[in-house]
């Protein structure tokens, strides 16, 4: 188990419920069994001491007030929607360094926090997604890249170009990549324009570096994925697929994008779809 911030949610939702709970059924009761104690004294008991007597400890006051707030982020974290920030620039021209991102955790199946046991299913990667993975080299790190090939895909990557199951995947060219801030080291790049299925995305490839070769076929419950800085990417090409197990989610939006070597927010990018 990875001690991170998903387990530090669980754990502290665990220990203000119970928390809660126990005063609920044990503590609660037995304040209120004492103030009545008081009052059946002649009924002469000073208001300050029944006060003091049904005052709730101050760990308990902690625990109702914060329950109900870490509960809402654990369920919303876990199955509904989760923030990313984009760290390098391996999916530029799409995402650049700085953006951050919502990703859909309900895309790809319910998923237990922490242990990441789907509990059902709702849907499968399709060529063109842009996902959030565990590394399956170090699950604790997230990487985000394009997803290529689906299970039986036959994937070749050479001279620059992709193909899948023996077709060639068109690349349309538009222009020349000028980068900013974080990504300026990106300018004179070349922008060329593709399809995976249904998602029209551009990628940037730089002519003088040679390319990866791959030639490879995607087996049951993993898929092929790299980035859309072709050349400037750590992918499928150099440690494999990513197995079903370890997705994340589907990113969708740009939330924020803050790159201080670009002069901070880029207002024009926040709200974007990703696509």
């Amino acid at each position: 188990m990875n001690f991170d911030f998903p387990t530090i949610l669980v754990i502290a939702t665990l220990i203000t419920g119970l928390v809660w709970a126990i005063d609920a059924v044990f503590w609660a009761p037995r304040r209120k069994q004492q103030a009545a104690a008081l009052g059946a004294n002649g009924g002469n008991a000073d208001p300050k001491q029944l006060e003091a007597v049904l005052k709730e400890p101050t760990l308990v006051e902690y625990a109702k007030s914060f329950f109900p707030v870490i509960l809402a982020v654990l369920l919303l974290r876990s199955f509904l929607v989760e923030p990313f920030r984009i760290p390098s620039g391996s999916m530029m021209p799409t995402l650049l360094v700085g953006d951050f991102i919502l990703v859909n955790k309900y895309a790809y199946g319910i998923r237990l926090p922490v242990i990441n046991e789907k509990v059902m299913e709702l849907g499968d990667p399709q060529r063109g997604d842009v996902v959030v993975f565990r590394f399956p080299r170090d699950p604790s790190v997230d990487y985000i890249k394009r997803v290529v090939g689906v299970p039986g895909d036959h994937i070749v990557y050479r001279d620059k170009t992709l193909y899948i199951n023996d077709e060639k995947v068109a690349q349309i060219p538009a222009g020349s990549y000028i980068g900013t801030g974080s990504g300026l080291s990106m300018s004179g790049a070349d922008i060329r324009r593709e399809k995976l299925g249904e998602v029209e995305h551009d990628v940037l490839v730089v002519p003088k570096i040679r390319g990866v070769a791959t030639d490879t076929v995607v087996p049951d419950g993993h898929y092929f994925v790299m980035g859309d800085n072709r050349d400037n990417s750590n992918d499928s090409r150099y440690w494999g697929f990513v197995p079903d197990e370890n997705l994340v989610g589907r990113a969708f939006m740009i939330w924020m994008n803050w790159d201080s070597a670009a002069g901070g927010v880029a207002w024009g990018r926040i709200g974007d779809s990703i696509d």
